[in-house]
């Protein structure tokens, strides 16, 4: 008994501290908040950084002040913290927060109804001119050197806009939100091929033919997450909405993403495929950019065993592992020798892994390794051949597999009671509605932003002005034409390891010096101070 009382009397002294705690996150939340949405935020959109003065700004690619990227980390991702802010502190100012995200996002939908990787507030022209003078001098990020004018998948730009309007339309059922809603949920089902795969891009377009290869952004893509996300957010909707109209639209994909893995001694998956001329239904691995091969990928490979292992636990069906041993064995056969990891520089492996390159050649069933050499968009050079050493450093040719831990997991699903599977599948009939996870990211979160620091360095560290001040990760050089009479041909390898190319390529670089407002940090930062008064 004494113990008891001795217990209830200690809870009771520190409780005026902790409810002091909980009054100083709840403020350094709002102050942080209202600095990134009154300040940083334009018209309620977001880039990933931004100088203190705002001269300059970066999304994947330095930004213009008007421009709103859509990638993570950035304004979809800020609009789900928002939500969580609110279900957290009952503050109604976050919601209110996130409606304004919400509407900028519809701002920048597309009539198709997906998104691109940004959109400027200015006018289309101007997204055009940045097309052609930061994006096209970007010389590694060849996704950004031609303006499509249609969606993307790609990067999640389109999938976690709509994740976030069917997330925010739930929350009141506002009907400001739903026929944008329903436009997102229209072009994932019209952008849907016969056998179940996705474009990367959509409406589909084919002209941007690049040194000798065919567009590939008609490809059926699981490259970035297309195809995975594609069927989570339909997911959602078939779950929270109660549409079952999205079954079948969700299991064909599920089922193309199975019969996508390629046939001994390759039986795994590569990142795109490209359909047969004769018949849309027959998909050969295919290139994407120039670092990007047509090859069977160890790393796509190992993320598409996890994903079958997924499947099978949402659906019961057996049919998602029954290519799972020979993907294993597959990745087993590429395993480089030991002592190239010494050689190659790479971290010492723990338990259970290997090391296997990236890719993996369809014709010879040899390695390929990536190289460059010139200096920026008009003299560089991508290429393969099989050459481990020089690699480029953007794009790694290797992949740190663990075919021990993969066999374990797929022991554990074959151990799974499958009736109990179907019985609790999200994928029964859908005839009842009902919310997404109350945080998203209590699901998302931890995966996407593991920073977990002290909450009191959190609150000290807000500087007056409401900012949480951050080196940054990566920045660019200025745009700068490149001269007319450049040599288009170059053997320069000083930058063949570099993330750089010269002064004229405006792809980011690291660099460590530089301090500014990072969205990627007011989000981490936001998470944890939620997660300590939740």
């Amino acid at each position: 008994m004494k113990r008891i009382v001795y217990s209830i009397l200690s809870l009771l002294a520190v409780l005026p501290s902790w409810g002091g705690q909980q009054e100083r996150v709840r403020h350094t939340m709002r102050r942080a908040t209202q600095y990134m949405m009154e300040v940083a935020s334009y018209k309620g959109g977001f880039v990933w950084s931004y100088l203190p003065d705002y001269s300059r700004q970066w999304g994947e690619l330095e930004a213009w002040r008007t421009m709103v990227w859509l990638q993570s980390p950035s304004t979809p991702d800020v609009g789900q913290l928002l939500l969580d802010a609110y279900h957290a502190t009952g503050d109604k100012y976050y919601y209110d927060c996130a409606c304004q995200v919400a509407h900028c996002i519809i701002r920048g939908q597309l009539p198709c109804g997906g998104w691109n990787y940004m959109f400027d507030y200015v006018s289309e022209e101007n997204t055009k001119r940045w097309y052609a003078t930061i994006g096209h001098q970007a010389w590694r990020l060849e996704e950004f050197q031609h303006y499509y004018g249609n969606a993307t998948f790609d990067d999640e730009a389109t999938s976690h806009s709509a994740e976030f309007l069917l997330r925010i339309y739930l929350e009141e059922r506002d009907s400001a939100f739903l026929a944008p809603l329903q436009r997102a949920i229209s072009f994932f089902l019209e952008s849907q091929y016969a056998d179940g795969g996705w474009p990367q891009r959509y409406p589909l377009m084919y002209d941007h033919p690049f040194r000798g290869k065919a567009d590939y952004s008609s490809f059926v893509t699981i490259n970035d997450d297309v195809m995975p996300q594609n069927i989570d957010f339909l997911l959602q909707c078939y779950t929270s909405l109660g549409m079952e109209e999205l079954r079948e639209p969700i299991l064909k994909a599920m089922h193309c993403l199975r019969s996508l893995q390629q046939p001994e001694p390759l039986s795994g998956w590569a990142d795109q495929y490209s359909a047969a001329p004769d018949n849309i239904n027959i998909r050969y691995p295919a290139h994407a950019r120039s670092y990007e091969p047509a090859a069977v990928n160890t790393g796509t490979t190992t993320a598409m065993i996890q994903l079958m292992l997924k499947f099978f636990r949402q659906t019961g069906d057996k049919s998602f592992l029954a290519g799972i041993p020979q993907a294993i064995r597959f990745i087993e056969s590429q395993q480089l020798p030991s002592e190239w990891i010494t050689k190659l520089g790479r971290r010492p492996l723990n338990e259970g892994e290997i090391l296997v390159p990236r890719f993996i050649d369809i014709v010879t069933n040899k390695p390929l390794y990536v190289h460059r050499k010139g200096s920026n968009v008009v003299n560089g050079e991508y290429y393969t051949d099989s050459i481990p050493e020089g690699t480029i450093a953007h794009y790694s040719s290797f992949f740190t597999a663990n075919p021990s831990a993969l066999r374990k997991a797929l022991q554990e699903a074959q151990a799974l009671d499958t009736n109990q599977l179907r019985a609790h599948s999200p994928l029964k009939k859908a005839d009842h509605s009902g919310p997404l996870d109350y945080y998203y990211n209590q699901s998302n979160g931890p995966a996407r932003y593991p920073y977990r620091p002290d909450v009191e360095q959190i609150i000290s560290s807000l500087d007056n002005q409401g900012r949480w001040m951050t080196v940054f990760r990566q920045i660019s050089n200025p745009y700068k034409p490149i001269p007319a009479d450049m040599p288009t041909q170059s053997d320069d390898r000083r930058y063949s390891q570099s993330m750089v190319g010269d002064e004229y390529d405006t792809s980011p670089f690291e660099n460590h010096h530089v301090k500014g407002i990072s969205t990627r940090t007011y989000i981490w930062n936001m998470v944890a101070l939620i997660n300590s008064i939740r």
